[in-house]
């Protein structure tokens, strides 16, 4: 019974995950997403300790706040016109942060600590 358990705590942590991944990608639409998914992320980080999908949250949240610095210091330095390539490049990266973070937990894979 406990193993039945534990695989269905597993596969529903791994769909809040998803849904994490989902809602980091919709910020490009609709900007507060983001902020409902980093909080998510710090309220069940706990659930997921000690699992695979811990490097998956360690990965958001930092997609989540690196992309918020860059965000900002292109915002401030777009006054200069460097700043609009800042944002051009932080989407980018954004962008392959999520892919590569949700193509590794389609195939169950822990993400790299980076």
């Amino acid at each position: 019974m406990e193993n039945t358990e534990a695989v269905e705590n597993n596969a529903s942590a791994k769909n809040l995950t998803t849904i994490i991944y989902a809602l980091y990608a919709a910020s490009f639409l609709v900007g507060i997403t983001a902020i409902v998914a980093i909080v998510m992320n710090y309220i069940k980080k706990d659930d997921v300790a000690g699992t695979f999908l811990e490097s998956h949250f360690r990965w958001q949240m930092r997609t989540f706040w690196f992309g918020l610095l860059w965000g900002v210091i292109g915002a401030i330095t777009s006054l200069i016109l460097v700043g609009w390539l800042v944002l051009v490049a932080n989407g980018i990266w954004i962008i392959y942060r999520i892919v590569k973070g949700w193509l590794n937990l389609n195939d169950n894979k822990p993400m790299y600590a980076a």
